[in-house]
């Protein structure tokens, strides 16, 4: 018989002569495994590079429409619900996404607002500020994510740059630009808003840490770890007159007692 066929013996049937397959098992081909073992670490490299590019790609903000007098609006929505509760009436205060995001930029010490009471305007740039150095720890919302030691709300501040919050239905959709390490990066929070036993609560549905979309399990564990450490719970507390805080058709809805 010619060489890589089948022949019968005496024994029964044979396997093929050298250079073919033996019957009693494959022949490991070490020259596949090299090749297998580079492509797989190609790969490897590839997906890094492309998690580390999402990452860092900073994804759009929300637009908000910028108006002057929002914030004026604002300050006599809550002097209204301050006489009508002197008066012995219940109140609410209701906020569109223009008021809310005035409302916290007059509120907010962040290091690129340019001067206290002031709102810039979506999509305006910044005003170059200087990245603070001073004697206070910042600490940026992205290493929460994954680590056990949680920080304070005022270290979270202090590394934030930029804060948007938009609102569609029932759902807060929060927008921070944040430095780390020298490098602004973004991270969204997309949620629900409640009070619960007299403190503000914040329920994730989704969010991104610059494009890369976060796992739902590693949201709800940062955000619960955040919210229950007792350097922040009490700063969470809500003011006695106030019932509940939600986001209803699009509006910011403070209801009073």
């Amino acid at each position: 018989m010619r060489d890589g066929q089948t022949r019968w013996s005496a024994d029964g049937l044979e396997g093929p002569s050298a250079g073919g397959i033996q019957m009693g098992g494959l022949m490991a081909d070490p020259a596949l495994f090299k090749k297998l073992y580079r492509i797989l670490s190609w790969s490897s490299l590839v997906g890094l590079v492309l998690t580390l590019g999402l990452v860092l790609r900073k994804s759009p903000a929300p637009h908000i429409p910028y108006d002057p007098s929002a914030a004026a609006r604002v300050e006599q929505k809550f002097i209204a619900a301050d006489q009508a509760r002197a008066a012995g009436h219940q109140s609410q205060v209701q906020m569109d996404r223009t008021e809310l995001n005035s409302y916290l930029m007059q509120n907010l010490a962040l290091p690129e607002q340019a001067q206290p009471g002031t709102v810039q305007a979506a999509g305006a740039p910044s005003g170059g500020a200087a990245r603070g150095s001073g004697g206070t720890r910042s600490a940026s919302p992205a290493p929460a994510l994954g680590s056990n030691e949680q920080p304070t709300l005022e270290e979270v501040q202090s590394a934030v740059r930029d804060v948007k919050v938009d609102m569609d239905g029932d759902v807060v959709k929060a927008y921070v630009i944040f430095d780390f390490h020298g490098k602004d990066m973004s991270l969204e929070l997309d949620g629900h808003l409640r009070a619960e036993n007299g403190y503000l609560r914040f329920v994730p549905i989704g969010g991104k840490l610059g494009s890369l979309p976060l796992p739902q399990s590693t949201l709800d564990s940062a955000v619960e770890k955040m919210m229950n450490s007792p350097e922040n719970r009490e700063k969470l507390k809500l003011p006695a007159d106030v019932n509940d805080i939600q986001i209803v058709d699009g509006h910011a809805v403070i209801s009073y007692k």
